[in-house]
Order: C-alpha cells, then structure tokens, then sequence
C-alpha cells in the first residue's frame, strides 16, 4: 500500500451531499477485484453521457462537459472537496480504488459514512473531514481560484491553504500510523514474519504429519 506523509495538490470540487458508492463507481464495473483499472470508470454516470460497461473503451465516449473533471481546470486534480456523508450506500471496496486509480489522495468532507471511511485507510486514501464552515470556504476559493492547491500534512494532520492558513484535523492513532507507513493488514502481518515462521517451524516439529 502507498504511503501518505505529505501531499500537495489541485482540489476537485463535488458539491455534491449523499454521494453514495455506486456514483463513485457504478455496480456493473465491480466484476474485477483487481484494485487497478477502474479510474476511467470514476464517476462514469456523471462523467459521460452514455451507459458505460466494463472493458469498454472510454476515449470515444461522450462527456458531460458540466462535470468537473471533465473541465480542464480539474483534470490534474489529486484531492477531492465534497459534501457530508460522502460514499454512503452499499460497503463496495471497489469505490476507493476507484478514486485511488484515478490519482485522488486524499478526500475533505464534513462527513463520511463509517465503511467507506474504513476502507479508505485499507487502500492508501485518506479521507479528511473537517466542519462545513471549512468545507464551505474551500469550495468558494476552489471555484475563486483556478489551479487551487492545498497541502496536506498527515504527520501534523493539518490542512494548508496557499494563504497560509491551517486547517486542524483528526486521524485515529493507529490508522495515521499505517498511512504514514503504507501498511494495510498484509503490511501489518508482514512485520511478524519472524515470529510467524518461527511458529510454523516449531509445528512442524510438534506436528509433522499436518505438513506432509
């Protein structure tokens, strides 16, 4: 899994509340458990005019032109600004890949629903919530000032803005401790590896007949 320590980047905005998992990656694209693959597919009933499918060619589609990752402004973005309780709807893994095949880092909202939260730190994607008041005063500097980057600090878990300013806010001990050293639960385990092949080396002592 990446790492996440330090971050700068262009902000996406997606003013958009009750974002649920099937817009972030609609139901007909989750046949591949691949984790990779499905960035093209992001957003695809707001991104595209058309029904997409899995394996489809995306290049000829036609787009929504309102949609902002579909404006030039945005297509460099790696930090998405949305509204409250964003990836609600069914627990799919997929979502998060999605957002993190696409190159998004980091999401800042007031809100998120609690499995689409979990499984963001389960894939390197950090899901920053901060108040609506701040959420709101980064979407009018957003829309205010093109090319509009912040600076995410996951270490002194703040949010920078190009004025100098500071937005505080909070990361669960352990999870901030797995982010900053791209450790999901493989991760996790493989820092026993002594231990666990010490075990196994002593059952097949005690139990030989189970390895043969």
């Amino acid at each position: 899994m990446k790492a996440f320590t330090q971050h700068q980047g262009i902000v996406a905005p997606l003013d958009r509340a009750n974002v649920d998992t099937d817009m972030i990656i609609p139901k007909q694209f989750l046949k591949s458990i691949k984790r990779t693959g499905f960035g093209k597919n992001l957003f695809d009933e707001l991104r595209y005019m058309d029904e997409g499918q899995p394996d489809q060619d995306c290049s000829a589609r036609p787009l929504n032109e309102s949609f902002m990752l579909n404006q030039p402004r945005y297509k460099q973005s790696t930090i998405l600004l949305a509204r409250e309780n964003f990836g609600c709807g069914s627990s799919r893994e997929h979502a998060p890949w999605a957002l993190d095949d696409y190159g998004f880092r980091a999401v800042i909202a007031p809100s998120f629903a609690d499995i689409f939260y979990n499984n963001c730190f389960k894939n390197g994607l950090l899901p920053i919530s901060l108040s609506a008041e701040q959420v709101e005063e980064l979407f009018k500097a957003v829309e205010a000032n093109e090319g509009y980057q912040l600076e995410i600090d996951l270490a002194a878990q703040v949010v920078r803005k190009p004025d100098g300013g500071e937005f505080a806010f909070e990361v669960d001990a352990f999870r901030r401790h797995c982010l900053l050293n791209g450790l999901d639960e493989i991760g996790l385990s493989l820092q026993q590896d002594a231990a666990i092949h010490a075990y196994e080396e002593k059952r097949k002592a005690q139990a030989p007949w189970l390895f043969s």
